[in-house]
């Protein structure tokens, strides 16, 4: 079995209208002329009832997906998840941020999680290809996540098939059997890959 790429289109967008729902206006000051004491207790109660109530909604709107969110489920999701929220602060695009950004975007927002689909050592590699500049590296090694949502059974070279969540990420396996599961007549999942497998091997060198 082979698929198609998927862009990261959707987080260039989340990340652009995020921009947005960073800001908002305070509250207007209650019109009162006597002072409100609240004891701690009914304090602490009140903030535990708060947080409930955010943790619900924002459960809801990750249930509904991205495809049946409005714009201001959205705007409450950017806002009231402070990962989230810290993660398009930084303003950067997609390709910029860390692995363990990418997959808490990827689950915060509803989106296919493929990020979790990378080991610890794996995420670090692409933590790496990332930190020197080289994102097409780095999206070789999204593409094997993405590879990895197929399950236990992908498709290699000459027809053959391979298990991709049990193939290692290294260059001869990259060679013979990632870079056979993605078909993408643009040539950029190819050119992915073959970036993947350069940085691989200069790894391996230095």
């Amino acid at each position: 079995m082979n698929i198609q790429p998927v862009s990261a289109t959707y987080f260039a967008h989340a990340m652009e209208r995020a921009a947005s729902f960073r800001h908002i206006s305070p509250a207007a000051p209650a019109d009162s002329a006597d002072p409100v004491h609240i004891s701690s207790a009914a304090r602490a109660a009140l903030a535990a009832e708060g947080d409930a109530s955010v943790d619900a909604k924002l459960a809801s709107i990750r249930a509904r997906g991205p495809i049946n969110r409005s714009e201001a489920d959205q705007a409450y999701l950017f806002t009231h998840d402070q990962r989230l929220a810290e993660i398009a602060a930084q303003g950067k695009p997609p390709e910029k941020l860390t692995a363990d950004e990418l997959d808490y975007m990827q689950k915060a927002t509803g989106m296919v999680n493929t990020m979790a689909n990378l080991s610890p050592a794996e995420k670090a590699l692409y933590d790496k290809a990332v930190a020197s500049g080289n994102t097409a590296a780095a999206a070789g090694i999204s593409q094997i996540a993405l590879v990895r949502m197929m399950g236990h059974t992908a498709g290699g070279a000459g027809g053959a098939t391979y298990d991709p969540l049990n193939t290692a990420i290294t260059a001869a396996n990259v060679e013979r059997y990632f870079s056979h599961s993605i078909v993408d007549p643009s040539g950029q999942a190819k050119a992915g890959f073959q970036a993947l497998i350069a940085f691989l091997n200069a790894d391996r060198v230095g």
